[in-house]
């Protein structure tokens, strides 16, 4: 029986293909002076604000995740939702940048 893909999996996959692009990431940290909801993955990439949320299997971000990935794109930043599904289209997106 195959194992499931766990969110680690996912990130690992993006953080592999922003190194291979020479990409600023950074893993935003949960704590006192975070907000909640914050994107797994902020990057800056030719100037573009990227942010992308992890998920794997059937997982779905939360209303909030959601909020923040629509606040996001409203000023002008990219924010993407990820899964292991996705990793391709993801290298295929960043060539585009």
């Amino acid at each position: 029986m195959k194992q499931p893909v766990k969110e680690k999996w996912v990130k690992q996959q993006v953080v592999k293909l922003l190194k291979e692009k020479g990409v600023y990431y950074f893993f935003p940290v949960a704590g006192g002076y975070t907000s909640i909801g914050v994107p797994d993955i902020v990057a800056c990439i030719n100037g573009l604000f990227v942010a992308i949320e992890c998920k794997a299997g059937k997982n779905r971000p939360t209303e909030l995740q959601y909020r923040n990935l629509e606040k996001i794109r409203d000023n002008g930043g990219l924010a993407m939702l990820v899964n292991e599904n996705d990793i391709e289209s993801l290298a295929n997106r960043l060539d585009t940048l």
